[in-house]
């Protein structure tokens, strides 16, 4: 069995019950040589867009070979399918609902099956409502420990997986039109708008009939305004200097935002 190999979660748990550590229960019943990092479990219950963002933005900062099991799952019991997939940096496990889709609109799939082969859950008969437990966990920890992706279930095609698309860029020569995609824990808005698109250009955000200035750090205004900079995620976001620009401006998450771009 591998011993240095690395396994993320990600989920909407929470800590206040057991079910995380359960989870890692069940991984440590198959390898407890692994290493297991907590991506966040603070996910807002259902959230599979929030689920979708931070793991578009964690990966890349993982060792190839990184398995990163995610579990929010709102369709748990369901018909809908339990995944594992293969791409350029490492291996996803979790339910088929888009929760992917962010990581792999940037490093697109190799493989991917469906698991059905039930050697590699915790038990056949899983639990209707506790897939984490049963079944994504102990497969992430075989995956790691040096199971094949093949013998987890059965090969899937990868253009049926669900996508969870948010509304497309529109570019004209003077405006970026996106939406917010995720909203942080200090209640930054956090846009789909690549910073690339503004870096070393004046621009200001319109949001909400509110015309907002483009910064380089939230220093740069005076405590309780408003400024947009680029993140260190690296997409365009709206803050409020030492407040929560989600309660102040009252945006939700992909309402509209437009970036204007001005003539120097």
């Amino acid at each position: 069995m591998n011993s240095n190999q690395i396994l993320t979660l990600t989920s909407d748990f929470g800590f206040s019950d057991v079910y995380v550590g359960v989870m890692k229960g069940t991984i440590a019943q198959v390898n407890p040589a692994l290493t297991v990092i907590d991506l966040t479990h603070d996910i807002s219950p259902q959230n599979i867009a929030a689920a979708r963002f931070c793991l578009m933005d964690a990966y890349r900062y993982f060792p190839e070979g990184t398995v990163h099991v995610a579990v929010v799952d709102p369709g748990v019991g369901s018909n809908r399918r339990a995944i594992a997939i293969e791409f350029e940096r490492g291996f996803l496990v979790g339910p088929d609902n888009g929760i992917f889709s962010g990581i792999l609109s940037q490093s697109p799939a190799i493989a991917v099956v469906e698991l059905t082969d039930t050697q590699y859950w915790r038990t056949p008969q899983p639990s209707k409502t506790f897939h984490g437990r049963d079944i994504f966990a102990p497969v992430g920890a075989h995956l790691a420990s040096g199971v094949p992706l093949r013998e987890l279930g059965r090969t899937i095609d990868l253009a049926t997986l669900v996508q969870l698309d948010l509304p497309q860029l529109i570019h004209t020569p003077t405006e970026i039109i996106g939406c917010i995609q995720y909203i942080d824990r200090f209640g930054n808005l956090v846009t789909n708008i690549p910073g690339s698109d503004v870096e070393n250009k004046t621009w200001t955000v319109r949001l909400a009939r509110q015309i907002i200035p483009g910064r380089q750090t939230y220093s740069d205004v005076s405590p309780g305004e408003a400024l947009a900079l680029i993140g260190s995620h690296g997409w365009v976001e709206i803050a409020i200097a030492c407040g929560n620009a989600q309660e102040q401006l009252q945006q939700h998450w992909e309402d509209r935002v437009e970036v204007v771009i001005s003539e120097r």
